[in-house]
């Protein structure tokens, strides 16, 4: 959905009632899912939102669970500057922001931090899309105690370049997850648009191991939902902790 805030708000109550229903911890939504994704510098622009935006907090507080932590994509104001990011919602309240290190959107700024959160005995970080193609990105929220690295995608494409990201998009997912020792998610937008673009939906979940552990069915939406095993026995964690990537 694109510039339509109050209905994406609608389905994120929805699904993230449902998600605590389940007893699920940790939700993951696709890139610039709030406001639609777009590669063009003005649209961007006029969907972005601050944090402390009214509108913003309302949303968040309408639709944010009490249990479940969810992770949501959003084009973000910050001064002058616009940022491609992620915000961590739980409760009602934002507990913090990523903003995409190499934005591929024209008029987005790259952000700087890699902030690593706390779910239960997990830590996790975020990397967003195109991220993934620099390995020190998830190599920072490794080296900061991170054994999950979520990955909100929206592949929403030109049909040939749908056609040629799609695969190398799952294979992204799983080198990450070899070079990092960490396991990966993804959360990836699915269908087509007004102007004819279209996504395969690229939401998986990937072991330490690189071995694609959950895969949505392509051309049509798809819920994952997975237990964590163990975490390293080198990191010395041990409980379980359900996830879904949407």
């Amino acid at each position: 959905m694109f510039d339509v805030v109050d209905k994406t708000g609608d389905v994120l109550a929805r699904d993230l009632a449902w998600a605590e229903e389940q007893g699920i911890d940790l939700a993951l939504f696709p890139e610039c899912y709030l406001q639609g994704h777009s590669y063009d510098k003005e649209i961007a622009r006029r969907r972005a939102l601050s944090l402390d935006d009214p509108a913003l907090k309302s949303l968040i507080n309408r639709c944010a669970s009490g249990k479940t932590t969810a992770i949501i994509g959003l084009f973000e104001r910050r001064g002058e500057a616009i940022c491609n990011s992620a915000v961590v919602v739980k409760a009602g309240q934002i507990c913090g922001v990523y903003a995409k290190a190499h934005p591929l959107e024209s008029g987005c700024v790259p952000g700087t931090d890699f902030p690593v959160w706390t779910l239960r005995d997990w830590r996790f970080g975020i990397n967003i899309c195109s991220d993934l193609r620099y390995p020190y990105t998830a190599a920072r929220l490794a080296r900061r105690g991170a054994g999950l690295i979520c990955n909100p995608v929206n592949l929403m494409l030109r049909p040939h370049k749908a056609e040629k990201w799609h695969k190398p998009c799952l294979s992204g997912l799983q080198t990450c997850a070899k070079h990092t020792g960490c396991w990966v998610m993804s959360a990836d937008v699915v269908g087509g648009n007004d102007d004819g673009w279209l996504s395969y939906g690229s939401t998986a979940i990937v072991d330490p191991n690189g071995v694609v552990v959950a895969k949505a069915k392509p051309y049509s939406e798809d819920v994952l939902v997975f237990d964590l095993p163990d975490r390293q026995p080198e990191c010395g964690f041990d409980q379980k902790a359900p996830m879904i990537a949407t």
